[in-house]
């Protein structure tokens, strides 16, 4: 990886936007990053470290004070870090969250962190990701380092070298398991660790099990007294004495069940024989009862026999009478029509009869008791009601006819109203059409000038904004003119003062050389070794002077150099934007800029204003089209409704004459059509009535003279004696059914009672206590008998399963006792306890071998450093009182041949062994991280703490490190450093405050 350029702004102490291109010290190999302490000289390191990975470290514990504090609220706050890798190059540039303005309401509002990465792509940025997660995900895969890595191996920060030097285990555990990754292995030994506890939970639940299985079966042979006479088994005693003793007391318990099983069955066959005893004497007991129930049913059939004798008497009666009942209905049936046809003829002549003479019938009357006159009579007035019925339907019409005249009437108001909106409406469209028009083309003779107008405001804002500009630059390029005056004054000064100092030097040669003379010594002029008169050194000037006054004048040069610079891009600059404004002032410029604007917002409304006006004018045509064919439809409409009120008329008149000629002098037609009606109804009914009285009496005397026939053929004397022995179907059907019942229950009660006979009965009730009695004692003695039995089974039943199960789970504890042994051997081991005499965990022991290879990287640079006295080695030691060991770090001393602690070292001495260590550390972890290449490397440390030839061996070292192309910038205010480092960067505080890069 190299780092190419750095842009910051608004971050740490640069506000301002300050850039480090890195590319220019490629050729050097090593750049000096030199400044006051404080100035800012970490935070470019602050500002690559944000960049790539959004975090700085030394800020991550407290307050992220990652934005300026010397910015404005409206400042912007970005770094923007340029590098390429094997995968391409690319550029990063992120904010970090800070407040700002807000743009509407005013106030304060909080800007989010922003991240956008970029690639080169084919001349030009192309961009790849612009959230945070995304940015990272790709960084990940083009760095190929962590932030801890990055931080380890190319941004070398203060007080990170001595750190991981002097550090104990743990500490340095921590570091190194950010740098390889090796969680993984902490993981392990937490899964072996859970897997023990949960193999020692299971066995310890294991051994619960047994236990109280044990401990059941024990109480359930205690309980069930299955002992023997032993003393019960001690908990104390191992499992399997006490499965031993279970055993024993089980084949107990098995007699035991055997026992009970025979005293169950032995009281089981006394309990059948009882109960067969009591079935026996329930039967005999039953029987009796039966038998005089059967005497008692028979006493009172006989006592019934005489009322079953008249039933059978009034039966047969009824039966003969039955051959009857047809005449003797039909007779009264004819005899009741009689009267009531008779009754109905009344009523008809009555209704005949009332007739006003309003109808002219008055000749009917000598013939009312004829129904064909009758007859005749209503038929002819049918037919003429006939007629008159449609002028009655005619007349009851009226109303709806005058209701049709009426709509008819209205729907000609109606269209002739429609037509003249119509004619209206079509009068007035012409005119609208025409000033639509005038509209339309006055809209769009403005919006053609739209384009014009939005280029003459282009240039308007062009010319305000150049002569805003030039106003501005006018003013910069007196200050650059006034800056050149006086850079050439103090140019001047410097070098006549360098002139000056350069004469009084040659002045002071020959004081210098006397001064240097020694007596009997030869002079490095003339070679003689006396000197009489030597000169007097009264003005000395020594050649730091000289060098001095160079520089001054060298500086006074290259300010004036700049502000010559300065003043023609000032001078260029303003001549540019005056040719831009074209002459025009600001306020001249604004005023044109206001009217030219003006004018375009006129040309954007003609624009609108001219789509409305066509879509108007359109829909006014269309109207008036439309109207055009919509007349022709109303005059129709028109022309109908009139025909229709004609026809309507002449249906109307027609139908009041039709009514007129049907009145005949009644007041309606109707009223005429009800009379008449109600004439003909009369009528028909006094002539069916009459037919009706003829039938009726003609069928009355035939009836009558049947039942005198049929009577003198029967036994009876007259129609009465035949009535009082008629009995219904029903009454028939109960006598028939009593008579049989009653004949059928006699003989199946005698049948009954002779079976009873026959089986011998006793005649005294027997007595079912003592029976009863003995069933129940023999019951009680069979359960008895059962629950001792099933009580045995029960208990053989749970012993044995409490045996087997406690047998089972003892073999399967022993199991897993074994597995047990050996899992926790191994967590053991993996944890550093038991056998591991290192007391080394896993991941240490991991760690440790990557330590030992950083180690020797370390050493191969401290060997020369030290000019071979000094190594590094690992150190496996335990630690006091339990502490973390196994990655500790010795110092080996080859002029004593001992080993001793890092922290016995010198200033010096830690410095050189830090930076080897570092470096080793740098080498391991890029290795591990697969090789990358590593073309920038950082170093933030006190090189002040060393003397000359320290310092001078760090200095090899470091120079050693450009070797294969690689850039290596040091961070240091060392005087020395920087006579020795001519390629620099040098972070400067300004006057008002916030830092400068140079």
């Amino acid at each position: 990886m190299r780092l190419h350029r750095l842009d910051i702004q608004g971050f740490g102490p640069f506000l301002d936007r300050q850039t480090v291109d890195f590319d220019r010290f490629a050729d050097d190999g090593i750049f000096l990053i030199a400044g006051r302490t404080g100035a800012g000289k970490s935070s470019i390191l602050d500002a690559v470290c944000f960049g790539l990975y959004g975090g700085v470290p030394r800020y991550e514990s407290g307050d992220k004070r990652l934005r300026s504090d010397h910015c404005a609220p409206e400042h912007v706050s970005e770094v923007v870090v340029e590098f390429s890798t094997a995968a391409g190059r690319f550029r990063v540039t992120r904010s970090p969250e800070y407040l700002r303005p807000a743009k509407r309401g005013g106030g304060m509002t909080k800007q989010a962190p922003a991240v956008a990465l970029e690639q080169w792509i084919d001349d030009a940025w192309v961009g790849l990701a612009a959230r945070a997660v995304d940015v990272a995900g790709e960084l990940d895969g083009i760095l190929q380092l962590s932030r801890e890595q990055f931080l380890q191996v190319i941004l070398l920060a203060q007080n990170r070298f001595a750190r991981f030097l002097l550090a104990d285990s743990k500490e340095r555990q921590s570091l190194l398991r950010k740098l390889f990754g090796t969680e993984r292995f902490d993981d392990v030994q937490a899964r072996f660790e859970a897997r023990r506890r949960e193999a020692e939970n299971a066995l310890t639940g294991r051994t619960a099990t047994i236990e109280a299985g044990l401990a059941q079966a024990e109480r359930l042979v205690t309980n069930a007294d299955l002992w023997g006479g032993h003393e019960p088994s001690d908990s104390a005693q191992p499992a399997p004495q006490r499965l031993d003793g279970l055993r024993a007391a089980q084949q107990r318990a098995d007699d035991r069940v055997v026992r009970t099983a025979s005293g169950r069955d032995e009281e089981s066959v006394r309990l059948n024989a009882a109960e067969a005893a009591v079935a026996r004497a329930r039967e005999v007991r039953a029987a009796q009862q039966e038998r005089e129930e059967v005497r008692a049913i028979i006493a009172r059939l006989d006592a019934a026999e005489p009322e079953v004798v008249l039933a059978r008497s009034n039966l047969k009666r009824a039966r003969e009478a039955e051959a009857l009942r047809a005449v003797l209905d039909a007779a009264q049936r004819a005899e009741r029509e009689s009267e009531r046809t008779l009754q109905d003829e009344a009523a008809a002549r009555e209704a005949w009869q009332r007739d006003d003479g309003s109808c002219g019938d008055d000749d009917l009357d000598t013939h009312e008791n004829d129904p064909a006159r009758l007859e005749g009579y209503a038929d002819r007035r049918t037919t003429q009601s006939g007629t008159w019925q449609r002028a009655a339907d005619l007349e009851k019409a009226a109303s709806a006819r005058a209701a049709e005249i009426e709509a008819v009437q209205k729907q000609i108001d109606s269209a002739f109203a429609r037509l003249e909106a119509h004619d209206a409406e079509r009068a007035g469209l012409p005119e609208r059409i025409a000033a639509l028009t005038v509209q339309r083309d006055d809209a769009r003779r403005a919006a053609d000038r739209l384009d014009e107008r939005r280029r003459e405001v282009s240039v308007a804002t062009a010319r305000r904004d150049a002569a805003l500009e030039a106003e501005k630059l006018g003013a910069e390029a007196e200050a650059a003119e006034r800056s050149v005056v006086d850079a050439g004054e103090t140019l001047a000064a410097a070098q006549s003062a360098l002139a000056l100092l350069r004469r009084r030097r040659l002045e002071g040669y020959a004081g210098e050389l006397a001064a240097s003379l020694l007596p009997d010594e030869p002079c490095a002029v003339c070679g003689s070794r006396e000197h009489p008169a030597p000169a007097e050194h009264s003005d000395p000037v020594s050649q730091t002077d000289i060098d001095a006054a160079e520089n001054a004048r060298d500086e006074a040069a290259r300010a004036e150099r700049v502000a010559l610079d300065r003043l023609s891009t000032s001078r260029s600059d303003h001549a540019a934007r005056l040719a831009v404004a074209d002459g025009r002032t600001p306020q001249s410029a604004a005023v044109e800029l206001e009217e030219l604007s003006a004018a375009l917002n006129v040309a954007q409304s003609a624009v609108g204003l001219l789509a409305e006006t066509d879509d108007e004018l359109a829909r006014v045509i269309a109207r008036t089209e439309e109207l055009e064919h919509d007349r022709a439809a109303l005059v129709d409409a028109l022309t109908a409704a009139r025909e229709a009120r004609a026809l309507t008329q002449q249906r109307h008149a027609d139908a009041e004459q039709t009514i007129a000629e049907a009145l005949g002098g009644f007041a309606s037609v109707a009223e005429r059509l009800d009379i008449v009606s109600t004439r003909i109804s009369a009528a028909r009914a006094l002539a069916g009535a009459l037919r009706e009285v003829q039938r009726s009496k003609k069928a009355a005397v035939e009836a009558a003279e049947a039942l005198e026939i049929a009577l003198a053929a029967s036994d009876f004397a007259s129609a009465d004696a035949v009535r009082q022995a008629l009995r219904s179907s029903v009454e028939q059907q109960e006598l028939d059914e009593r008579i049989t019942a009653h004949t059928v229950q006699r003989e199946t009660q005698r049948e009954r009672l002779h079976a009873l006979d026959e089986r011998a009965l006793p005649d005294e009730e027997i007595d079912l206590t003592g029976i009863l009695q003995a069933q129940t004692d023999a019951r009680d003695a069979w359960t008895t008998a059962l629950d001792a039995a099933a009580r045995a089974e029960s208990i053989a039943e749970q012993l044995r399963d409490l045996i087997a199960a406690a047998d089972a789970a003892h073999a399967e504890s022993a199991r897993e006792h074994e597995e047990f042994e050996v899992l926790r051997g191994l967590a053991d081991t993996i944890a550093g306890r038991g056998p591991n005499t290192h007391k080394m965990a896993l991941e240490t022991f991991v760690l440790a071998a990557e330590l030992e290879e950083i180690v020797r990287a370390a050493n191969r640079r401290l060997s020369d450093m030290s000019t071979g006295r000094y190594q590094l080695r690992h150190s496996d030691a335990l630690a006091a009182r339990g502490a973390a060991s196994g990655l500790g770090i010795v110092v080996y001393d080859a002029f004593t041949g001992q080993e001793r602690p890092a922290q016995s070292l010198s200033g010096g001495e830690t410095f050189l062994s830090s930076l080897a260590l570092a470096l080793g550390l740098a080498e391991v972890v890029t290795a591990r991280a697969g090789g990358i290449q590593l073309d920038t490397l950082f170093i933030d440390e006190g090189f002040g703490s060393l003397d000359a030839d320290t310092l001078e061996v760090a200095m090899r070292t470091l120079d050693e490190l450009r070797s294969g192309g690689r850039t290596v910038g040091v961070i240091s205010h060392v005087e020395s450093m920087q006579e020795q480092i001519p390629a620099q960067i040098v972070v400067a505080q300004s006057e008002l405050g916030p830092s400068i890069i140079r």
